[in-house]
């Protein structure tokens, strides 16, 4: 045995708490759903009946909760889907920079300043607005698997 210290940099990431299983069977409409990697908001599932193989199966049709893209998928009801951990988070807006990403406000004082602006244009452009009228603006983060993005915005009167 030697005496050296080792130490080992981890580069990967375990992604313990970016989804969890859920049986396919309980998964609703408005739930939330992994399907090819992306999370996504369910809106709307079918359950077809036990053929002679003996697995009723779930038909869901769910839209991406970041890019907004549709996607299905079909899985035996009694097999486990993973459930991203989907996150909403309130930020003050503090500023918008030229090269699109926002500055904001955490809870405890902090500057969070690696958002981009949103893609979606009637957000986007409510944002922009709000800001060049002085408007106090706070906006709702929505964060799951690793990514974040704006997803609603509420106007806490002027400043």
């Amino acid at each position: 045995m030697s005496d050296e210290e080792h130490h080992f940099e981890s580069k990967a990431d375990a992604g313990a708490s970016k989804t969890f299983p859920q049986q396919a069977g309980t998964i609703r409409k408005n739930g939330y759903l992994v399907i090819k990697g992306r999370p996504c908001k369910v809106v709307e599932v079918s359950t077809s009946k036990t053929g002679k193989h003996g697995h009723a199966k779930c038909h869901f049709v769910a839209i991406d909760i970041f890019n907004g893209k549709k996607l299905e998928d079909i899985v035996p009801s009694s097999h486990n889907c993973d459930v991203p951990d989907v996150n909403r988070t309130d930020y003050q807006l503090i500023d918008i920079s030229e090269d699109g990403f926002v500055s904001l406000l955490t809870d405890n004082g902090n500057t969070k300043d690696d958002l981009r602006l949103p893609t979606d244009e009637s957000l986007l452009t409510q944002i922009k607005d709000g800001f060049a009228e002085g408007k106090d603006l706070v906006v709702s983060v929505m964060s799951a698997m690793g990514e974040e993005q704006i997803c609603a915005l509420k106007d806490i009167g002027p400043k």
